[in-house]
């Protein structure tokens, strides 16, 4: 039987996120990695499909949840641990923890805690990028609480003006920290507003990563066709607290109720039931083994690695 490499390309890169997550779970209360956790946990499929439709060399910018883009885009998990536990051999050195991910050589341009402040960064490297020829897609992931602040409309308007390779990836999950998307918004469709400008708009509701995969190669075609920026508008819901990593049903702004129908759907297990029927399961038994091997491999090896020296601070800086 001819193996399904996509499937299996997405399904692996959903368990080491996944499985990352649920190590960090694990020993995040022994409180050697000092810096807080956004979670990725119920949108695997998202930083998955959408990775995998880019090529290597396109550019990808995140918000603080970003764990999952980072894998997704990199599939190595050293210097991620490293940078949880503070280390020098960190993605910056120890130096940036969890919301501030970067790894420039695999187009992973950065991450920002600041909401929203990614989206115009991506502008710059869409527009860098049209004036050198290179074909790069710039794809930008922000949550949908990105979209109250005044840069998204702002960098949406010059995109479309100018042209730009720019891939939105707005992450729905319904809320903003704690404010349901009722309390916020004076319109019923994000999708609907931002397809009266000129741009390509997708949407989808589905939690299983070859969908979105699907979706995000139609959006990157619709780019390179007819010279517009895309919106994906993608809905997931975080399986954790806002920041953290333990659930929050009991703050009371969210029910258990949700949270429990999302977990029907849940992206990984719906890649994994669909590799079953395709391949043989010691061979899907054997990948999550080399997986976990992976992460708990990286989590020893942060453990184990220096702290950077206070020298350090100075370095990568500008003035």
């Amino acid at each position: 039987m001819k193996q399904p490499n996509i499937n299996i390309a997405l399904y692996k890169t959903m368990y080491m996120i996944r499985r990352t997550e649920e190590v960090i779970q694990s020993h995040y209360l022994e409180d050697e990695m000092k810096t807080p956790m956004h979670m990725s946990m119920g949108e695997e499929a998202i930083a998955s499909g959408v990775c995998h439709a880019l090529k290597a060399e396109d550019q990808i910018l995140g918000s603080y949840r970003s764990h999952g883009i980072y894998i997704a885009k990199t599939q190595e998990t050293d210097k991620f641990f490293a940078e949880m536990y503070g280390k020098v051999t960190g993605t910056s050195k120890g130096k940036a923890g969890s919301m501030h991910l970067l790894a420039p050589g695999s187009g992973l341009v950065c991450t920002s805690a600041i909401v929203g402040s990614s989206i115009p960064v991506a502008l710059g490297f869409a527009f860098a990028n049209k004036y050198s020829n290179n074909n790069k897609i710039a794809a930008v992931f922000f949550g949908d609480g990105a979209i109250d602040e005044g840069v998204f409309w702002e960098s949406l308007n010059f995109a479309c003006l100018k042209k730009l390779q720019v891939l939105f990836v707005c992450e729905d999950n319904g809320f903003a920290v704690h404010s349901h998307t009722s309390d916020r918004h004076g319109y019923d469709s994000i999708a609907d507003i931002v397809s009266k400008f000129d741009c390509n708009v997708f949407k989808s509701n589905s939690s299983d990563a070859e969908v979105i995969y699907n979706i995000t190669k139609d959006a990157i075609k619709a780019i390179q066709d007819n010279e517009r920026p895309a919106f994906l508008y993608l809905r997931y819901y975080r399986y954790l607290e806002h920041v953290g990593v333990f659930e929050d049903f009991k703050a009371g702004y969210r029910l258990r109720d949700e949270f429990e129908k999302w977990l029907k759907v849940d992206p990984v297990r719906i890649q994994r039931e669909k590799l079953l029927k395709l391949i043989k399961e010691g061979d899907l038994v054997s990948l999550e083994r080399e997986v976990d091997q992976k992460v708990e491999s990286s989590r020893l090896k942060a453990k184990q690695a220096d702290f950077p020296c206070v020298d350090i601070a100075f370095e990568d800086t500008y003035i």
